[in-house]
C-alpha cells in the first residue's frame, strides 16, 4: 500500500463511507454538467463574432443557446457539486453519518431528469426569458421536490448535530438549503404563475436573479472555503468573532442589492438608492471573509490554491458592485459585456474555482484514495486560473469600449461591433481553455472513481498532508 493509500485510510471516516456513492452521484453529474456548459459557452461566444455560425438550426440560435448554457451552469453544474459538498461538510460537522441518504439519489435522479426535460423545452422555444429561472414553469415545480428531497440528509445533520457549538461552515450550508426553495419558489409565483403586473416584473426578476448569487450560490461556495481553509492552516480563524455579523449581513443585506440592476429605469428612484446603499454594505460581509480566510493564500495543495483565488475573486467581486452600482458608473457600463464581465467573475472566478478545490479536496476522502493523475490536478488548476483570468479581463475590455461607444451617437452599432471584435475573439479563447481544463476534470475523476485504475495509480502530490487536527475545533 503506498503513502498516500495509507493517508487516505486514516482520513476516511464512517461518515464519509456512509455517504460515499450518493455524493458522488452528485458531484459525477455536476461535472459532465459543466462540461456541457463550456461547450454551449463556446458555441455563443463563436455566435458574438462569428454571426452565421449553427444559424441555420434553430436549436442553436443565440438566445436559446445562452439559456441553455446558463440553466446547465447554473442547475446543473452549481446545484450538484453545491448540494454535495454542503451534505458532505454538515455530516463531517454533525458528527455522525449522513441519514436518508436513499433520498438524496432519488432527488438527484429527479432533479437532473427535471433539468434535461427543461433543456428540451428551452431548445423548442418554451424558454421563460427570465435571468437564472430561464427553465419552463412545468419543470420547476418538480426541482422544488427534487431540492428537498436532496437536502433532508443535510438538514437532519444539523437538526441531529452531537456537538453544542456550530461553525461557520454549517451556517452557510444550511442557510442555502433552506432560502433556495423560498427564493425559487415566490419568483415563480411572482414571475410565472400569478405574475405581478408593469414594472414589478422588472423590480422582481432583479431581486431574484440578485438573490440566486447573493442568497444561494455564495453560501454553497462559503460553506467549504470556512471547511477547508482551517484545515490547509491547520490554525483557527484569525477573525471568527466577526463570522456571525458578516452571515448575517449577506442574508439580510444581500436581498437588496437586486435593484442594481434598474439604475436608470422606469422604476421609483429609492429602489435603485436602495440596492446602491446594500451593495456598499455588504462590501463588510466581504472584508470579514476576507481576513478570515486570508491565511489560506498561497498554502497547501493545488485544491487549497483554487479555494483561495476564488475567495479572492469573490471579495473582488464584490468590490467591483458597489462600484459598479453607482449612478456615474452604471451609466457607462449598463447593458454591455461589463455586466457579463461581473458575472463571470462571480459565478466562475469565485464559485466555480472554490467549488473545484472543494471536489479535489473532498472527492479522495469519500473514495480513500487519491486522484487518479495529480498531474491532470495541477494542469487543470493552471487552465482554469489562465482561462478565468483571460475570460474576466476580455470582457470588462469589451464593455468598457461598447459602454463608451454607446454614450457617442456619432458610432454606429456596427462600428461598435468592430471595436469590441478583438476583445470577444479573446473571451471565445478563454472559453476554449475552460473547456478544455473542465474536460481534463471529468477524466480525471472518472478514473478516479474506477477502482482499479486507482488502485495502481501513484500521484506525485500527497492530497492528505493537510493537517486533520482541526476537525473537531474549527470549521
Amino acid at each position: 500500500m503506498t503513502t498516500v493509500q495509507t493517508n487516505a485510510s486514516h482520513e476516511v471516516t464512517a461518515i464519509d463511507t456512509a455517504a460515499r456513492w450518493p455524493l458522488l452521484l452528485l458531484i459525477h453529474a455536476s461535472i459532465k454538467w459543466l462540461v456541457l456548459s463550456g461547450v454551449l459557452a463556446l458555441i455563443g461566444s463563436i455566435q458574438l463574432v462569428q454571426p452565421v455560425f449553427l444559424s441555420t438550426c434553430a436549436i442553436f440560435a443565440h438566445g436559446r443557446i445562452v439559456a441553455m448554457q446558463e440553466s446547465i451552469f447554473i442547475y446543473g453544474w452549481a446545484a450538484n457539486a453545491g448540494l454535495a459538498l454542503a451534505l458532505w461538510i454538515l455530516g463531517r460537522l454533525g458528527g455522525s453519518p449522513l441519514r436518508a441518504m436513499n433520498w438524496v439519489v432519488v432527488g438527484t435522479l429527479a432533479w437532473n431528469v427535471a433539468l434535461v426535460l427543461g433543456l428540451i423545452g428551452i431548445a423548442t422555444g418554451d424558454a421563460t426569458s427570465i435571468a437564472f429561472l430561464q427553465l419552463p414553469r412545468y419543470v420547476q415545480l418538480l426541482m422544488v421536490v427534487a431540492y428537498g428531497a436532496i437536502a433532508v440528509p443535510g438538514v437532519l445533520a444539523w437538526a441531529g448535530r452531537r456537538t453544542e457549538g456550530t461553525f461557520a461552515a454549517q451556517w452557510y450550508a444550511v442557510a442555502a438549503l433552506f432560502l433556495f426553495p423560498w427564493l425559487f419558489s415566490a419568483a415563480q409565483l411572482m414571475l410565472l404563475w400569478s405574475p405581478v403586473r408593469g414594472t414589478l416584473q422588472a423590480v422582481a426578476g432583479g431581486w431574484f436573479s440578485q438573490g440566486i448569487w447573493t442568497l444561494w450560490l455564495a453560501p454553497l461556495a462559503l460553506a467549504p472555503a470556512y471547511y477547508i481553509v482551517p484545515k490547509v492552516t491547520g490554525r483557527a480563524l484569525p477573525s471568527y468573532e466577526f463570522a456571525p455579523h458578516s452571515f448575517w449581513c449577506l442574508l439580510v443585506v444581500g436581498g437588496f442589492t437586486g435593484g442594481r440592476h434598474l439604475v436608470g429605469g422606469p422604476v421609483p428612484a429609492w429602489i435603485a438608492s436602495l440596492a446602491i446603499v446594500s451593495c456598499v454594505l455588504l462590501l463588510f460581509h466581504y472584508f470579514v471573509v476576507f481576513m478570515n480566510l486570508r491565511g489560506g493564500l498561497g498554502r497547501g495543495s493545488t485544491a487549497s490554491r483554487l479555494v483561495a483565488v476564488g475567495l479572492l475573486a469573490y471579495v473582488l467581486g464584490g468590490l467591483v458592485d458597489a462600484i459598479t452600482a453607482f449612478r456615474g458608473v452604471a451609466a457607462i457600463t449598463q447593458f454591455t459585456f461589463v455586466e457579463v464581465a461581473q458575472q463571470q467573475l462571480a459565478l466562475y472566478a469565485g464559485f466555480t474555482l472554490i467549488l473545484l478545490g472543494a471536489i479535489y479536496f473532498a472527492v479522495p476522502r469519500l473514495l480513500g484514495r487519491g486522484w487518479f493523475s495529480a498531474n491532470l490536478v495541477i494542469g487543470h488548476a493552471a487552465i482554469a486560473f489562465t482561462g478565468v483570468a483571460l475570460l474576466v479581463v476580455s470582457l470588462l475590455g469589451a464593455g468598457w469600449v461598447q459602454g463608451h461607444d454607446l454614450l457617442d451617437a456619432k458610432i454606429s452599432f456596427a462600428d461598435i461591433a468592430i471595436h469590441t471584435r478583438p476583445w470577444l475573439l479573446a473571451a471565445t479563447a478563454a472559453q476554449g481553455i475552460l473547456l478544455l481544463g473542465n474536460l481534463l476534470l471529468l477524466v480525471n475523476f472518472l478514473e478516479t472513481a474506477c477502482a482499479g485504475c486507482c488502485a495502481s495509480a501513484t500521484p506525485t502530490e500527497n492530497p492528505f498532508r493537510e493537517p486533520s487536527t482541526m476537525e473537531a475545533t474549527a470549521s
